[in-house]
């Protein structure tokens, strides 16, 4: 997968963990790419856009 045009982001909650996030590519098309933040030149996960609605909105009824 081919992610080099990704543009990725940090969530604006994500400023007082101590630097433990994660970045989300969501400018891709049929993709969703999700990385560590800390090493951004490594491993990326890669979600097709139905299962990675279906992850948050799990993470949305737990909050």
């Amino acid at each position: 997968m081919d992610l080099s045009n990704a543009q990725w982001r940090k969530s604006t909650r994500s400023g007082a963990s101590g630097g433990n996030c994660v970045e989300v590519a969501d400018n891709l098309a049929g993709v969703i790419g999700v990385r560590d933040s800390k090493d951004p030149t490594g491993p990326a996960l890669t979600f097709r856009p139905a299962a990675w609605r279906t992850f948050i909105n799990q993470l949305a009824e737990r909050a």
